[in-house]
């Protein structure tokens, strides 16, 4: 369902996450698909790797299997998911990822954990990918430490001020433990609203989130682009909600935005 700021239960169309994967895998030839992400409170760690390894072969090879502890409170509340305190909830996703990890690469895998167990469990197909990238989507310390140890991407939002910080504790997490931080694939997203008034801009700013917000036209929305590619990231990702109300205003944005801002980044 849709997020509320007070947990409370609402409706509104959310189409299943792995089903859309899956169909758009199935009609489309050279997009990367995934999810951005998914929790591992929803899916059983077992499930959620045969899932991947299918639609990575439904795709020849272009998934990439993004996934999180979980934390939006009003599903987990409305469905009878127990979402568990912040610290059991990381301790069941180290084990669930893995598990996946496992599953996707050996032949057999046996974990016993304090919430998962599965005991020389098989995956087959393996997926097309070796290794099929799992992305982990995060800004926490603990997490961004798993990350350097399971993943092979990470998303995390912000504007370029806030996502470059984290992506200093990213490399630095790597380098505790020895891993070369340019093995990891870093995407960040966050909230792009393209305006060309500059009054518009600025009660925008007022009201938008201002660790993620960015306000601006689309020359100065490249400019902070600029910002993230300097900080070190590899992908830059544009949610379509902040960009119109209908789908043929969100195409018509995306359409100026690959006209007027993708080429000079080519």
């Amino acid at each position: 369902m849709p997020n509320t700021e007070d947990g409370s239960t609402t409706s509104g169309p959310v189409n299943e996450c792995w089903s859309m994967i899956a169909a758009i895998a199935a009609v489309t030839e050279r997009l990367r698909i995934g999810s951005l992400v998914s929790p591992t409170t929803f899916r059983h760690p077992a499930v959620l790797a045969n899932t991947a390894a299918s639609i990575d072969q439904i795709s020849a090879g272009r998934l990439i299997l993004g996934i999180g502890a979980g934390w939006q409170e009003n599903e987990h509340r409305a469905y009878g998911v127990d979402m568990l305190e912040p610290a059991a909830r990381v301790d069941r996703f180290e084990e669930a990822i893995g598990i996946i990890n496992g599953l996707l690469s050996a032949d057999r895998t046996t974990v016993h954990g304090r919430h998962f167990r599965v005991d020389d469990a098989p995956c087959e197909p393996k997926p097309v990918q070796t290794p099929l990238p799992i992305l982990v989507g995060t800004g926490g310390p603990r997490m961004t430490a798993i990350t350097a140890r399971h993943a092979h991407e990470w998303n995390t939002w912000g504007t370029p001020e806030t996502a470059s910080d984290r992506i200093a504790v990213l490399r630095r997490a790597c380098e505790k433990i020895g891993r070369d931080p340019g093995t990891i694939r870093c995407s960040v997203q966050g909230m792009f609203f393209i305006v060309d008034d500059a009054a518009k801009a600025q009660r925008l700013a007022r009201n938008a989130p201002a660790d993620r917000a960015v306000i601006g036209s689309l020359d100065q929305i490249a400019e902070r682009i600029e910002g993230y590619v300097e900080a070190g990231f590899d992908e830059v990702i544009i949610p379509d909600f902040t960009l119109g109300p209908t789908p043929d205003a969100r195409r018509e944005m995306y359409q100026r935005f690959a006209e007027e801002v993708l080429p000079r980044f080519s």
